[in-house]
């Protein structure tokens, strides 16, 4: 491979506009990431058109912030990389649009990502990545494992047919009156309360790694729904504890059964889910009771940003996958169509 690749990439997928700096896949010379949260708080969930509104505001200046960081020019760079999606498609077109004003005025080669494998490589940038290994997706649009003999080979083994995990931590964290976004809110309430709801835990059929949450968001809203209509006291810690301990529970266990059954000694997790310290708490348990080793990247490489981008973007740049400046945003792609064999 070649020595000291820099890659500057962008991430607009969804409501962060991030652009770092990555060397080699693993070391992160800058990761600028401008937050809209603020924004979307009032509406209760990111609004697409004001989220690729503060992206067109802010691109250009996150570009810049993350050059100065990484204190380095745009002649040094070798490649520019891209969210190509999944993800918000307007939201999308920024980033990708951006970046092919670079590689375009700059003569740079224009890599596309897939917005998952970023989340995966993220781990790379603290601990590098060995296989065979199992990945737990978390996210708010995506629950999935993924199961790679390689770098960038990809295998769905398990997703979800319905809600994706984050998505059903916001949605029921709404009925119990917690602010956007839900996930850390019902995550830190959960530490004060107790599971004495005992809401489901849907396993599916047998020897299936996929999930559904949506039965669980319903038996959930449906169980407040009766408590209030009797006036009886709806203890939101417990409900949240309850709610998580169900998530976690399915989550972990079908993590662990997968890496047993496929051979796999190294699990990793990827996506906004995985700063939950709930979750982080019981896979940490089930690892080391089974001898796998577990990679959980720190909080704020969970979240979308740009790092995760460079990471991946490198080994389709060593693999000599680039894409032409027709490049255009999808909105949904399998993360399987990213593998390099």
């Amino acid at each position: 491979m070649n020595e000291n690749v820099l890659i500057l990439a962008i991430e607009t997928s969804c409501d962060e506009t991030s652009v770092s700096i990555v060397e080699n896949g693993k070391t992160i010379l800058s990761n600028i990431i401008l937050s809209q949260i603020e924004s979307h708080k009032r509406f209760g969930g990111v609004v697409p058109e004001v989220a690729s509104r503060h992206h067109v505001e802010g691109i250009t200046a996150t570009v810049e912030e993350a050059l100065e960081v990484a204190n380095v020019t745009m002649d040094e760079i070798d490649a520019v990389a891209v969210t190509q999606g999944p993800g918000l498609i307007g939201a999308l077109l920024i980033g990708i649009n951006a970046a092919k004003a670079l590689a375009f005025a700059y003569d740079k080669p224009l890599i596309p990502v897939h917005h998952i494998a970023g989340h995966i490589y993220a781990n790379n940038t603290e601990d590098p990545l060995t296989f065979p290994l199992m990945a737990l997706i978390v996210s708010g649009g995506h629950t999935e494992l993924v199961y790679m003999k390689s770098h960038m080979n990809f295998e769905v083994i398990g997703e979800t047919r319905d809600d994706a995990v984050g998505e059903a931590y916001d949605k029921v964290a709404r009925t119990i009156d917690l602010p956007y976004p839900g996930g850390p809110e019902i995550d830190k309430l959960a530490a004060t309360g107790n599971d004495t709801y005992h809401f489901p835990r849907v396993w599916l059929e047998k020897g299936s790694y996929d999930f559904s949450f949506s039965g669980l968001k319903s038996a959930v809203i449906n169980k407040l729904h009766n408590q209030r209509q009797k006036n009886e006291e709806i203890v939101k810690a417990d409900v949240a504890a309850s709610f998580q301990q169900s998530v976690v529970d399915v989550l972990s266990t079908k993590a662990v059964k997968a890496c047993q059954e496929y051979n796999v000694k190294r699990l990793i997790v990827a996506g906004g889910v995985a700063s939950n310290k709930g979750l982080r708490h019981r896979l940490t348990e089930l690892c080391e009771e089974n001898k796998i080793k577990l990679s959980i990247p720190s909080p704020k490489l969970c979240t979308d940003n740009a790092a995760m981008i460079g990471a991946a973007g490198y080994y389709f740049y060593e693999a000599d996958i680039t894409a032409g400046l027709d490049l255009n945003g999808q909105n949904n792609i399998d993360i399987e169509e990213a593998t390099i064999e």
